[in-house]
């Protein structure tokens, strides 16, 4: 949505411009005058008889031709830098109000319109933030209320008998609690990291060692599903000096969701390879891919690739925005590329020294 830039703006940039040349233009009235002062000298009659008749007409003249000459180049000083400008500034103005909608003309010299498109792509991604929080608190909300509930349900049956307490309905309960106590500490994980608080206890260990600890925790898992889990590392002897505990909570994490996606006779790969002052870490699947809408938010909080799946063998949506988040805090990137229907591949950067 754009604005156009109001008319008391305008009429004070104008004005702006116009003291600006009025200025000028009485400067040089004043060197005018000290120019025909010096010339006179002492014999001002000389300088009289000189510049009498049509050379003093020519020199009447000069400050009009000033003063045509300075508005036109103050109309055009106006329209390809004043307006720009003053809309830029009613801009800033309307987003130190609120007002998130605001989008500039690109209009004006190179730089004026550079500084327009930035200040539109800043526009637009304080939105997309401020609605990405408001989502976020709503997610917060509905991941907290689901197993509070539950909890309420099933304590309020066994205080009116509805419920006994078996050890069925008290594990039923327990589940439900550490649920809620994982979505806290992932809830502050997640926020230490964003604030770069997050500390760390970094330690020298190969990569393969990583790879295969990973790899042995979900083994079991991925044979029960019908998966096959493979490590490639050929022959890897690339050491990394890093948090451990939490690279092995990224991988981890990756593979929650690989397991997730990968139907019965899928293959997924944990892959590691060296390249200059860096390590490269893969996690490919089989699976069922992200759809290209969705791929650029897959790092958002609370973001689930099906919203219409039922709570059962879902996440909280924390997962990848914390795998994101200990990347970054190791002076690493994370990238994913999918296909639909074909699989996923997550890509890790990581500098062997942190």
């Amino acid at each position: 949505m754009k604005h156009p830039l109001p008319e008391h703006n305008r009429r004070f940039i104008f004005m702006s411009f116009l003291a600006l040349f009025g200025g000028l233009f009485v400067l040089f009235l004043i060197g005018l005058g000290l120019v025909i002062w010096l010339a006179a000298g002492e014999h001002p009659q000389d300088f009289h008889h000189s510049y009498n008749g049509r050379g003093f007409f020519v020199l009447c003249l000069i400050p009009l031709l000033f003063f045509l000459l300075a508005s036109a180049l103050g109309s055009l000083g106006f329209r390809r830098f004043g307006k720009p400008i003053g809309e830029i500034l009613f801009g800033i103005d309307a987003v130190a109000r609120g007002d998130l909608s605001i989008r500039l003309k690109e209009k004006g010299p190179r730089p004026l319109r550079a500084l327009a498109r930035s200040f539109n792509h800043m526009t637009s991604e304080l939105a997309r933030a401020e609605k990405q929080r408001r989502n976020m608190t709503a997610d917060i909300a509905h991941e907290l209320r689901t197993p509070l509930h539950i909890i309420q349900g099933n304590l309020e049956g066994m205080i009116d008998g509805v419920y006994d307490p078996t050890p069925e309905n008290l594990n039923s309960m327990l589940d439900e609690t550490r649920l809620l106590a994982r979505l806290v500490e992932d809830l502050q994980t997640l926020s230490l990291a964003e604030g770069g608080q997050l500390p760390l206890h970094p330690s020298q260990f190969q990569v393969a060692d990583l790879l295969a600890d990973v790899a042995t925790s979900f083994s079991a898992q991925a044979a029960e599903q019908g998966v096959d889990l493979q490590t490639e590392t050929y022959g890897l002897s690339a050491e990394l000096m890093a948090d451990y505990d939490h690279l092995d909570q990224v991988l981890s994490n990756l593979m929650v969701n690989a397991l997730r996606y990968t139907p019965p006779g899928g293959k997924i790969t944990l892959r590691a390879t060296e390249e200059t002052d860096l390590v490269r870490i893969t996690v490919n699947d089989t699976g069922a891919g992200i759809p290209a809408e969705d791929t650029p938010y897959i790092f958002d909080r609370f973001w689930k690739g099906d919203r219409a799946r039922t709570r059962a063998g879902m996440g909280s949506g924390l997962g990848l925005a914390i795998t994101r988040q200990l990347i970054h805090a190791h002076g690493g990137t994370i990238e994913a590329s999918s296909q639909l229907g074909q699989g996923t591949t997550f890509s890790i950067e990581l500098p062997q020294t942190i």
